[in-house]
């Protein structure tokens, strides 16, 4: 009978779900090539390609797609195997600016949890201002915000998050009309960020809707109500960035930084997970294939 290597399976699976090896590497605190290694000796064992490689992208074959599901069935197993006699359970309680979580949000939950089955996961969603309050206070174990200026330069940098005016295709700015914006109430600073940006355009403005939250914002985009300075990330589903379109001034990105000060190996194991899963899934792209090259060209 035919066993499998099960860090290959999960291997695949997090190569299929973070579309990068390298991501996948990071996640399991392991290396690219070990992983290219991994998936190879998984394929000849099923005798089957599950990877299609070319110099500019890597994605699942047809029977690649067809092992996924199988492959999370046997990890979901093992996993309820392992909480079947769970030790006594951890906590990691982790905020994230809701200007950066929007649809991936479950994918970065489904890693965590995969990460560590016992362990119990508190997430706080808000504004960086009230997630960075409440790391410094000792109530978090870790955030993940927005740095929108040098006062503190502390933290680990992930990305750069860019940012767009969004708004159905169809929105309408009728000339010599104040431009119409969805907000977040003062003092958002990607509200003051945003107008900023149409001062000193000298671009009139009125805020005809205020939001308690990005997805309420989102929804005021979706209704045609106004465009909305958002994170391309938290973009809503049928919604576009109309700024090069109307002539509006570009929006500056970003840095995402993560702020941590968890010392347990595997809560630290759980969040490595959650922000290589976070790096791999802009919630407007998340069917995108991996389109490194380089990637590529190193797996055998």
């Amino acid at each position: 009978m035919k066993t499998l290597d099960f860090e290959a399976v999960q291997a695949f699976v997090l190569v299929a779900d973070l579309r990068s090896f390298t991501r996948a590497a990071d996640a399991l605190n392991s290396t690219q090539s070990a992983i290219s290694i991994k998936l190879k000796r998984l394929e000849e064992r099923l005798g089957h390609r599950l990877i299609e490689r070319t110099p500019r992208m890597v994605r699942l074959s047809p029977k690649g797609e067809i092992f996924l599901q199988a492959a999370r069935n046997l990890l979901g197993a093992h996993d309820d195997a392992l909480s079947a006699l769970a030790r006594e359970r951890i906590t990691l309680k982790v905020g994230i600016s809701h200007h950066i979580v929007g649809s991936e949000l479950p994918l970065l939950l489904r890693h965590m949890h995969r990460a560590d089955p016992g362990l119990l996961v508190e997430m706080r969603v808000s504004s960086s201002r009230d997630i960075e309050a409440q790391f410094d206070s000792g109530a978090l174990d870790a955030a993940l915000v927005l740095r929108h200026d040098d006062s503190r330069r502390d933290g680990e940098t992930l990305l750069d998050e860019p940012f767009g005016w969004i708004a159905t295709p169809d929105w309408v700015h009728h000339a010599g009309q104040p431009l119409r914006l969805a907000t977040q109430a003062h003092p958002c600073r990607v509200r003051a960020m945003a107008v900023s940006a149409l001062d000193e355009a000298r671009v009139p403005w009125v805020e005809v809707f205020v939001g308690g939250g990005i997805g309420t914002i989102g929804a005021a985009t979706q209704a045609g109500l106004a465009v909305a300075a958002l994170a391309l990330r938290v973009a809503p589903p049928g919604t576009v960035d109309v700024g090069p379109r109307l002539g509006l001034p570009p929006l500056p990105s970003r840095e995402v930084v993560l702020y941590s000060s968890t010392s347990d190996a595997q809560v630290r194991a759980a969040l490595r997970t959650l922000v290589s899963a976070f790096r791999s899934t802009p919630a407007n792209a998340p069917d995108r294939h991996i389109s490194r090259s380089e990637e590529a060209s190193q797996l055998p």
